[in-house]
């Protein structure tokens, strides 16, 4: 049986803008050369960091959408099988009249004016339109009905929405087109339906199927669709062939940093994995970062090493913070003295509101009572911007290079290997033709069984040979990475992540509020277990699963010996006399505060 993210967290979210894992929302990064679509605001031929300050902006509109217009924009959304543009004309030409199904407004009701939702538009005869409100008593609940004229309704205040607000927040608000379906999270805040509609689950409405259904039945139209093809996940019923699915494990969520802030950690942890030569920053594991992040001291070499590693490459850069300290006249050299110093001119030069109340803070040298979630927006600022710099963005044209470079040679392995063994093949062939006579007449089954022995061998030096080179190139196209893309999304929109430093699966919520994962080859097979194939999101996310397997459930279990190590050190510490009693930055679970930059620059 499957579940959601939030049924197996127990809790409720809100709509976010989708957590960015360093590029992770910037799709289509490997056409480059062509430019890189920003998936949010839809602009095309943006460098790789302008989709992500694109996004970054589109977000930020979509937010501004008034917030009485949200419910009835969701409803004309879901299920709608319309364009993009259709649907964006199809919404701004209904916002511009006055009244519209899902508006709250005041009404006029026993000679006083009470709170109400428009239910329903009633035409009337010479097209006259009545009104079905509901009035809304306390916690938000619809007490009962009245059918009004537009004079007895009473705008609070004319909701503006531009058609480019619109469209970016339909991009938001969605997790798939055609038909557009708004996040589950979002239809269950909003109270919009999640049963996809009659004449939809008929066929009716949907692209493939209009021209059929002009000229013929629902029934003759999915006759001439292909048999088990993948449809979308939610539109899947039970059927007395489906196969049996295996239980999803529970999610594991004891995470030390707010569940919201999951992202952040993630991304910045990943930002320093992958760009750490250019930051001159040696690796920490992730959960060296989370101890670090949560710990109450304030000059934790290994975030003072972090922050000054940014801050340098922010120097060499000469953007604007380089610029900001120019100003205040600062030696651009980062110490454990001045860090805090640095930190506080780069919360001064971003003027963001959420940082005002942590810079007095960290500028009284009280850096570790910060709140961790603020810490970590911090990083996500400072990451942001390090995205931007020079050094960073030849980087990850050098790195895109050699993928391309790469995949040429996979491609011209797979040719050469294609030849040789067609060439190696005819070799046999022949010698099975040249001793046909002879096996005819003497030892005639021996000589055909050397001959097919020596088929089959060079078939498996071939296969070799082939697996040899594929791993080999598969390696180095993981060096090359220049971003950490989720594996797919299972049937509820939660997305699935990898990193190749980490030996753990970790599940994101389709609004990114809620945060889980799994740390055992059983919970894996579990999950690959669970996927139900029929749908489009789970197949594609087990072909995923599946192709990266092996990498995945060797890095579970070498997480899990290496957490089991950890385990039995902490308790041969705890047994330790209290006269040779280890000092806590001996015990495995503080590795953080013994952390070194070996690759600092001097």
């Amino acid at each position: 049986m499957e579940v959601s993210f939030v049924e197996l967290q127990g809790c409720n979210a809100s709509l976010k803008k989708e957590t960015v894992l360093l590029t992770g929302s910037a799709k289509g990064l490997e056409s480059r050369g062509q430019g890189v679509p920003s998936s949010v605001s839809g602009k095309s031929n943006l460098t790789y960091e302008e989709a992500l300050v694109s996004e970054h902006h589109a977000a930020e509109k979509a937010q501004q959408l008034p917030r009485e217009l949200i419910a009835p924009v969701l409803h004309m959304i879901q299920y709608s099988t319309l364009s993009l543009t259709d649907l964006v004309n199809k919404i701004y030409s209904i916002l511009q009249e006055d009244f519209f199904e899902g508006l709250e407004l005041n009404g006029r009701k026993d000679g006083s004016v009470s709170a109400c939702k428009i239910l329903k538009v009633i035409i009337g005869s010479g097209n006259t339109k009545m009104y079905e409100v509901g009035w809304i008593g306390q916690d938000n609940a619809v007490t009962n009905t009245s059918v009004l004229q537009a004079d007895d309704l009473v705008i609070r205040k004319k909701a503006r929405a531009s058609r480019s607000m619109l469209k970016i927040y339909i991009r938001e608000s969605t997790s798939q087109n055609s038909p557009w379906i708004i996040h589950a999270n979002l239809a269950k805040k909003y109270g919009i339906p999640t049963e996809p509609p009659k004449d939809l689950l008929n066929g009716q409405g949907l692209p493939k199927l209009r021209r059929g259904l002009e000229n013929g039945t629902t029934d003759d139209v999915r006759k001439k669709l292909k048999k088990g093809e993948p449809i979308d996940d939610l539109l899947l019923r039970p059927t007395a062939d489906d196969p049996s699915l295996s239980k999803r494990r529970p999610l594991s969520t004891d995470f030390r940093v707010p569940v919201d802030s999951v992202g952040d950690l993630l991304m910045v942890w990943d930002f320093c994995m992958t760009y750490g030569r250019i930051l001159c920053l040696s690796p920490f594991s992730l959960s060296d970062l989370e101890n670090a992040i949560c710990h109450k001291e304030s000059n934790l070499v290994l975030l003072v090493e972090l922050h000054a590693a940014l801050f340098h490459l922010l120097i060499k850069d000469g953007g604007g913070y380089f610029m900001f300290l120019q100003n205040k006249r600062r030696k651009l050299k980062v110490t454990l003295v001045t860090w805090a110093e640095y930190l506080c001119d780069f919360l001064e030069m971003t003027s963001k509101e959420e940082f005002s109340s942590s810079l007095s803070t960290v500028r009284r040298g009280h850096y570790g009572l910060v709140h961790t979630a603020v810490k970590l927006k911090i990083l996500q600022e400072l990451v942001d911007e390090a995205i931007t710099t020079s050094a960073v963005r030849q980087n990850i044209d050098e790195k895109i290079d050699q993928q391309q470079a790469i995949a040429a040679s996979k491609r011209e392995l797979a040719r050469n290997k294609k030849e040789e063994h067609k060439l190696a093949m005819e070799g046999v062939t022949e010698k099975e033709m040249s001793q046909t006579d002879a096996a005819e007449n003497v030892n005639g089954n021996v000589n055909g069984q050397v001959v097919e022995k020596e088929g089959k061998e060079k078939k498996n030096i071939y296969a070799n040979k082939m697996g040899e080179g594929k791993r080999h190139l598969g390696t180095e196209m993981e060096k090359q990475s220049v971003q950490s893309n989720s594996l797919g999304k299972d049937r509820y929109y939660n997305r699935y992540w990898y990193f190749r430093h980490e030996g753990r699966l970790f599940v994101e919520s389709a609004d990114s509020k809620e945060w889980g994962y799994y740390s055992t080859k059983e919970e894996l097979d579990a999950l690959i277990g669970s996927l139900n194939v029929k749908g489009i999101r789970e197949r594609a996310l087990k072909r995923q699963l599946d192709k990266f397997y092996n990498t995945i459930s060797n890095a579970l279990e070498k997480r899990t010996k290496d957490v089991t190590q950890k385990m039995l050190l902490q308790e041969a510490a705890l047994r330790r006399s209290s006269r040779v009693q280890a000092q806590p930055r001996d015990n495995p679970s503080m590795l953080f505060l013994k952390y070194v930059n070996k690759w600092k620059e001097n």
